[in-house]
């Protein structure tokens, strides 16, 4: 018996670690960006982005279906091409960089929903808080590049509510109105290179 046990579980581990992915994919960072932009005084959009980033993907499957990622930033990288505005975001009335160092996002959540556009869920930390997020994406296909390197693209883009995560700094301006968004708009590029 112990031995007809044991035979199941070495089948069940050698089917398990067969469904692992065994492709990895990372970010060319310097054909990427981790962009967003935010309501400023009602009337007007403030852009920013995160210069220090990477990516990882795991996905064996053409339509990336099957993907598995993690995506680490560094807050402190946090750029509006304002630095006093920067250092601002990087105290503890915003991202309080120096204690919370990175913001991650990790899924195993990659669904088709038609042509190019997919659904991706992960797992957002960020400020110390961790929810479940769904963002829309476009896979924008696989290619070979002229050196020889596979290539994919993707663009990531929705909402976020800023205030989720403890990120509540604001003051209401006399005309009414938050002199800050609390929506975050989120426009991510990845461009991504398969490990041979």
């Amino acid at each position: 018996m112990k031995k007809l046990i044991l035979s199941l579980s070495l089948l069940a581990f050698g089917a398990s670690t067969t469904l692992a992915q065994s492709t990895v994919w990372t970010s060319d960072n310097s054909h990427s960006s981790i962009g967003f932009e935010v309501d400023h005084m009602v009337i007007s959009e403030t852009e920013g982005e995160f210069a220090d980033f990477s990516v990882t993907v795991k996905a064996d499957k053409d339509d990336f279906t099957d993907a598995q990622y993690e995506v680490t930033i560094k807050t402190a990288s946090i750029d509006t091409d304002n630095e006093q505005r920067d250092g601002h975001l990087k105290s503890e009335d915003f991202f309080n960089a120096a204690k919370y160092e990175t913001i991650t996002f990790k899924g195993n959540k990659f669904e088709k929903v038609d042509g190019k556009n997919y659904k991706v869920t992960g797992e957002l930390t960020m400020h110390g808080v961790t929810k479940t997020v769904t963002l829309n994406a476009k896979f924008n296909g696989i290619i070979t590049d002229p050196w020889g390197n596979t290539r994919a693209g993707l663009k990531i883009f929705g909402d976020i509510n800023r205030t989720a995560y403890g990120l509540t700094y604001n003051s209401t301006m006399e005309a009414g109105g938050l002199l800050i968004g609390e929506e975050v708009r989120l426009d991510i590029d990845i461009e991504l290179v398969k490990q041979k």
